[in-house]
């Protein structure tokens, strides 16, 4: 029982941990005219899995006519102040 009531905050904690909120920066474009945003947006995936990070955004992104082209970064809240003005009006829109 000690045990049990030792290792249930440290569960509860990583469980907290493993749904801390990720962000990606990307690049996506449009074609006819081409035009291309870098933006920043949150994601559902892991902050260790672009490729799942991609998957996400890509239907989101193609919602409105944008293909992405490509994940540049995965990180966390700790990131967003630093990107908001390179992303502009693409910060966390998507």
């Amino acid at each position: 029982m000690k045990a049990l009531l030792l290792t249930l905050p440290l569960c509860l904690f990583a469980a907290q941990a493993a749904q801390a909120a990720c962000y990606a920066d990307y690049k996506a474009k449009r074609d006819d005219p081409l035009r291309l945003h870098y933006g920043v947006a949150e994601t559902a995936a892991p902050c260790d899995q672009p490729e799942a990070a991609a998957q996400d955004l890509r239907p989101r992104l193609a919602a409105d006519g944008w293909q992405l082209l490509a994940v540049v970064s995965l990180f966390g809240e700790e990131g967003l102040e630093k990107r908001r003005d390179s992303a502009g009006d693409y910060f966390l829109r998507y």
